[in-house]
């Protein structure tokens, strides 16, 4: 059995705790959670609208409300993780209680029940929420133990970027696999385009679910709490509430707004399939192609259209995440966030403009990797920044609501993504692109970019370039204000330690 010491110094926290074996599991787990949670985010407003043919109404006003139950939820999650301590630890195990039942609402989030009209949207809505509040079980209490398996905030660093870079990994496969699908069905024949997208997108969902789930699970198995933290009680009386120490963490908050503000980022990810259906078709001319033929153009030109926009941001989000540890040696989180952000602003204005000049996407593909840059550096700085403020605030009161600090992080990435599908439609409605009208009109076969106006595509395009360049320039101003830093941040944990160590605080090896 490891020994573990009574007190642990200043001098102790900034040596490394964590085994490989225990960071390697870590990762992987981040790997499979993030391509469970991809699939869904990437495609579920594609499906709603292009396969369930659900009214685009509907799916905007199901992610706004959803987010103002996450509002609820996700905090209240927080709470329930930061004041209870099970015998297998207080995060580890909800990874395993939750990854079967995530699994099982991913595949039917993309099942077709077999009703319609008012059935089908209850059905919809049902799934999706329950979806969410599953997720949020697992999600918070995930990224809240990179708090409580290390004291060295360096090595938390490390473990963070690591796993949001495997997480990528994970965004990656689930982008690839609905276009590799989508080929080999259309290659099959025999389908109609609404069929083939069926099957498609609940085969990506029923492949994403077994494989990432199975690999989240294990993170609830191989992985140590290190640091025992009392359990936050209820507040006494006279004494400041949890939610009151999160919102008066100026840290934590700038962070959430910056967070927010980033939701454009996930435009490039989340709008790719759109811009592939209705803003660039790359393939043999329609007319006079079988219905099997169509299909089979269709699915290719989406393929080639997604898979350009979708590997420059791969390029791009990976390598920024694999150079992140190199280059903590040199800048901080504030002026990596602030300098790429604003170089992802420039990169994006000139895709839209030389890509719609051209009409040529090849050419935008150096400027499309330096736009993703951002992406991979948001992706990861974040939860640091978030773990930096929850120390911060520790130092501050004497108080550290692990859980809860990282459930404002986890709604900002589902208010991001709720953001993005917001703008998605919106922007479909300002160009009046109906989608049932589409397919009314015509004789069920699919749909190419080359049957809407030149407005409609500009609109589409305009997704994936104009708006993350205008979210990214807007994100990078409230960590103008941000100052853990430098001396400061050494010497909060310089005297954290020292406090902890007074308290008795054990911190195992």
């Amino acid at each position: 059995m490891a020994k573990t010491k009574e007190k642990t110094s200043a001098a102790d926290v900034m040596k490394n705790y964590i085994p490989k074996s225990e960071f390697n599991i870590f990762i992987i787990a981040a790997l499979g959670q993030s391509l469970v949670y991809s699939c869904m985010s990437s495609y579920i407003t594609d499906y709603y609208m292009s396969v369930l043919r659900l009214s685009p109404i509907f799916v905007l006003l199901l992610m706004l409300l959803a987010r103002v139950w996450d509002a609820i939820n996700d905090p209240l999650m927080g709470m329930i993780v930061d004041r209870h301590t099970t015998r297998w630890g207080r995060m580890r195990p909800y990874a395993a209680f939750t990854a079967i039942p995530i699994a099982l609402f991913t595949v039917l989030m993309f099942w077709n029940p077999g009703v319609t009209g008012t059935q089908m949207y209850i059905y919809a809505a049902c799934v999706y929420v329950l979806w969410g509040m599953i997720y949020t079980s697992s999600d918070v209490p995930y990224w809240s133990s990179a708090n409580v398996l290390t004291p060295n905030p360096d090595e938390r660093g490390k473990l963070i970027s690591l796993g949001r870079t495997f997480g990528g990994i994970g965004t990656g496969i689930a982008t690839v696999l609905p276009l590799g699908i989508g080929m080999i069905l259309a290659k099959s024949g025999g389908m109609s385009a609404t069929e083939l997208e069926q099957k498609k997108f609940l085969l990506t969902a029923l492949i994403a679910s077994v494989i990432g789930m199975t690999l989240f699970s294990l993170s609830s198995f191989k992985v140590k709490e290190r640091i025992t933290l009392p359990n936050t009680t209820k507040k006494k009386k006279g004494e400041h509430s949890t939610l009151y120490r999160i919102f008066h963490c100026k840290p934590l908050m700038l962070v959430v707004v910056m967070g927010v503000l980033s939701f454009g980022r996930y435009m490039l990810q989340a709008a790719a399939v759109h811009v592939a259906r209705y803003g660039f078709y790359m393939g043999p001319d329609p007319a006079g192609l079988s219905a099997d033929e169509l299909n089979l153009a269709v699915q290719a030109s989406i393929s080639k259209v997604a898979m350009l926009i979708q590997v420059s941001v791969a390029v791009g989000m990976f390598g920024s995440m694999l150079v992140l540890p190199f280059l903590y040696k040199k800048f901080n989180y504030k002026q990596l966030v602030i300098y790429t952000c604003i170089a992802g602003f420039v990169a994006d204005v000139l895709t839209c403009v030389i890509g719609w000049s051209t009409k040529n996407l090849y050419l935008c593909i150096p400027l499309m990797i330096i736009a993703s840059i951002p992406l991979g550096v948001i992706n990861v700085v974040s939860y640091a920044m978030v773990c930096d403020s929850l120390d911060y605030m520790e130092w501050k009161t004497g108080y550290r609501d692990n859980a809860l600090g990282s459930a404002c992080q986890s709604f900002v990435n589902k208010l991001g993504n709720a953001l993005t599908t917001v703008m998605i439609i919106l922007m479909y409605m300002a160009v009046h692109l109906d989608i049932n009208e589409l397919y009314s009109s015509g004789d069920g076969l699919p749909i190419t970019a080359l049957q809407l106006t030149s407005g409609q595509n500009f609109a589409m395009f305009s997704l994936v370039t104009i708006v993350p360049g205008v979210s990214l320039l807007l994100c990078s101003i409230p960590i103008f204000f941000y100052d853990l830093v430098g001396e400061k941040k050494q010497k909060i944990t310089r005297e954290l330690a020292e406090m902890r160590a007074a308290k008795g605080i054990v911190i195992a090896d």
